[in-house]
């Protein structure tokens, strides 16, 4: 999918559905944020939440005192959602409209974040350009939390193909310089009740 299209595809679906009617979301993030305290995270740690769209997770980390957040999402429809949801909070989070298969990253980061964007990217060339940014943006000895869907999970979202992972799979397609740290896998829970299964891994960056 083209850079145009996919950024099409988004918009439509933030412009046409509540937060709430799409099937990844959450009321509480809990697992991201449970890992987050696991590979301690402190109030001045940079995190970015890539493919944030209008999740949640920026409430709850502004809420426990984070004060470097940043969302990144190619749908600024997305974006909207979240920023017009924090209200006056919105302010203490960063906003980048951005494609993270070509972003081009102007800082890096402690903490990446990454629930369901990565398994969106069907082709070679995107994915080696997502892990570019990753590698540029996340700091040696920081981590990145990637949750996607589990090999037994769904083969199609939100009308798209999607890439499904299990550890092993992940590890080898980040390639060297991450370390698995942990992994586990997750039942989603979709608005409408129906079951998906993902799986959350945690990678530290090493030299």
């Amino acid at each position: 999918m083209s850079d145009a299209n996919r950024r099409s595809h988004w918009e439509n679906v933030y412009t046409s559905k509540g937060e709430n009617e799409v099937s990844w979301f959450q009321e509480s993030p809990a697992l991201s944020l449970a890992l987050i305290a696991e590979i301690g995270a402190k109030p001045e740690s940079a995190i970015i939440d890539v493919g944030g769209g209008a999740s949640r997770l920026v409430d709850y980390l502004i809420e426990r005192g984070f004060r470097d957040v940043s969302v990144l999402d190619l749908s600024a429809a997305a974006l909207k959602a979240a920023r017009n949801r924090l209200g006056g909070n919105a302010d203490k989070a960063h906003w980048l409209v951005a494609d993270a298969t070509n972003w081009e990253p102007l800082r890096t980061y402690d903490i990446w974040h990454d629930r369901a964007a990565f398994h969106f990217l069907t082709e070679a060339v995107d994915r080696d350009g997502y892990l570019a940014r990753l590698k540029r943006a996340l700091n040696i000895g920081g981590h990145a939390i990637m949750a996607t869907f589990a090999l037994d999970g769904p083969d199609k979202c939100s009308g798209l193909p999607v890439e499904r992972y299990d550890a092993a799979r992940l590890t080898r397609t980040l390639g060297s310089g991450f370390k698995l740290k942990r992994s586990q896998p997750d039942e989603h829970a979709t608005p409408w009740g129906a079951q998906q299964r993902f799986q959350f891994s945690v990678f530290q960056r090493i030299g």
